[in-house]
């Protein structure tokens, strides 16, 4: 019920399917996959991936003891600690049962290593500490682990599903186009957090910072700002540090920074994405992407 209840009243911007959907019909299935519905794999392979991703949300709102998820109550405060973990096991196992049917080895190899890296992320995140916690290239390892992994692989996999072997070009930029989507996607959702606009997120305003996080404007920041360094090593702790950081790093170029990398990720996307066959979908895709960097919400 606690899972079920998820899916029908918090919807979410559905992003993870529609990015897999689209994938799959930019990717035509080569002639020894001809006989077989590839496309409605590649659509129960969107469901998989929307499934694995939710259970990741349950989970961290628990760890991470959140009050809110997508602009409403997260499961465990409705519920219990005990029921929310138990509705997110319940949405990995019927996910792997689901990935199981597709009947693609490969397919549940590279899915079952985005679910590592799930938590692997979640790992990371929880150890850091001292100087690690000052370390751009560790934070968008993370943030890779977290967010990219997933849509990377999944992206992978709906290449391997229309029969592209696992070094065509066609599989490795469908792969590229998910890592950097994936990049570009949180870097942008960690801007609003520090921005304040992630009240229309769903979540308070510096949320990350409240948990103990530096993201990639308090990064930036702090190359230039050294005062910011020791409330980042101590995860902002101590009463009045989330201000004090904001009101220090809002006096830099952090922001712009931030948005920069970004835009990187995002022109290594386009990049990706232009190895594709020319398609609707391909155009389809990079209009995603530009919402995605573009977006405010």
């Amino acid at each position: 019920m606690a899972a079920s209840h998820f899916f029908e009243q918090r919807q979410g911007k559905r992003f993870r399917p529609t990015i897999i959907a689209l994938m799959g019909r930019a990717i035509e299935p080569t002639a020894s996959r001809a006989q077989i519905n590839v496309k409605n794999l590649q659509l129960q392979l969107g469901q998989i991936t929307e499934m694995i991703h939710v259970a990741s949300l349950i989970h961290d709102d628990v760890l991470d003891e959140a009050e809110t998820r997508r602009g409403g109550k997260a499961v465990h405060t409705m519920y219990t600690n005990k029921v929310a973990v138990l509705a997110g096991d319940y949405l990995l196992a019927r996910a792997s049962v689901l990935l199981a049917r597709l009947q693609h080895l490969q397919v549940v190899e590279v899915m079952a290593s985005a679910l590592d890296s799930l938590v692997q992320g979640e790992i990371m995140q929880a150890r850091s500490k001292g100087e690690e916690l000052l370390d751009m290239e560790r934070y968008l390892r993370k943030s890779y682990f977290k967010t990219a992994s997933l849509i990377s692989c999944s992206c992978k996999s709906a290449a391997l599903l229309a029969g592209y072997e696992e070094r065509s070009s066609i599989t490795v930029s469908a792969e590229e186009f998910g890592y950097h989507l994936g990049m570009a996607y949180q870097i942008v959702d960690d801007i609003l957090d520090f921005t304040g606009a992630s009240a229309s997120l769903g979540k308070p305003a510096q949320a990350d910072m409240a948990l103990g996080l530096a993201t990639a404007p308090i990064l930036f920041a702090a190359e230039t700002v050294p005062e910011l360094k020791p409330l980042i090593k101590r995860r902002f702790k101590e009463s009045g540090d989330v201000v004090k950081a904001v009101s220090l790093a809002t006096k830099t170029d952090c922001v712009a920074k931030s948005f920069a990398l970004a835009e990187f990720h995002a022109q290594r996307a386009t990049e990706a994405l232009n190895r594709l066959p020319p398609s609707e979908s391909t155009q389809a895709l990079l209009k995603l992407l530009h919402l995605a960097i573009s977006r405010d919400k």
